[in-house]
């Protein structure tokens, strides 16, 4: 069975100067207009999405990072003190 491929229009008023860019790049590539406009703003929206969900660290954060999975700090009397009403609030709310 072939599966059904369901499309949506995209319309942009430019100017004849980006037009004919556009349409030149297109042809140096071999490729329509469409073809050639719906990939550069695949790949545009796809770096775009990249750059908002990708944490890039440099060299020394990287370890710094590593360093605390490794070996984490001892947890802070405070921070002990909330696990216990966590597990306190859970286990009363379970009863």
């Amino acid at each position: 069975m072939n599966a059904v491929t369901t499309t949506a229009r995209l319309e942009a008023r430019i100017s004849t100067e980006l037009r004919s860019q556009l349409k030149r790049a297109a042809e140096l590539e071999g490729r329509t207009v469409t073809d050639f406009v719906v990939s550069a703003v695949r790949d545009a929206a796809l770096q775009a999405i990249e750059r908002a969900e990708v944490i890039r660290l440099s060299r020394a954060d990287q370890e710094c990072f590593a360093q605390a999975l490794l070996s984490p700090p001892k947890r802070a009397p405070a921070l002990k003190r909330a696990y216990a009403r966590r597990a306190k609030l859970l286990h009363g709310a379970a009863d």
